[in-house]
């Protein structure tokens, strides 16, 4: 999170949709953002996926059936997804908000990128339940 300043777009709607597992965010300016459960939980800013410096990221496997089961306001800058995985570590400020919603098409091909690369596996009955590093330890069969 780099923090509230003026250039920061603030949320005006943040609607779970829990049937179809898709998180509406709309901004002040009119833009409108579709983020999927499974996408927030892979992107999930939190150290504990993210690590604290480049090249400590652990991927992110097996989150293709993952909803959002609750959602808790933090202050005015962010909010925590509670994720039925049991993630609740992730602080989603409206810049990580924003950001995820501006480049989810690309993040998204890169992310599928790193899973084929892993031999890894959206597909939770093909993963294990928590995050993978090490290539290959999730089969895609």
């Amino acid at each position: 999170m780099a923090g509230l300043d003026v250039t920061t777009k603030i949320p005006t709607e943040i609607k779970l949709h829990q049937k179809s597992r898709i998180l509406e965010v709309t901004f002040e300016d009119g833009e409108r953002f579709e983020l999927s459960c499974e996408f927030l939980r892979v992107f999930t800013p939190s150290a504990e996926a993210r690590g604290h410096g480049p090249g400590q990221e652990v991927l992110q496997v097996g989150k293709q059936d993952v909803a959002i089961d609750r959602i808790e306001p933090v202050g005015n800058y962010a909010i925590r997804p509670v994720f039925s995985d049991g993630h609740d570590s992730g602080l989603y400020s409206w810049d990580v908000l924003y950001n995820l919603g501006s480049h989810r098409d690309e993040l998204w091909r890169a992310y599928l990128d790193r899973l084929s690369a892993a031999g890894a596996s959206r597909d939770p009955t093909q993963c294990p339940p928590t995050p993978v590093k090490a290539p290959g330890s999730c089969s895609k069969h």
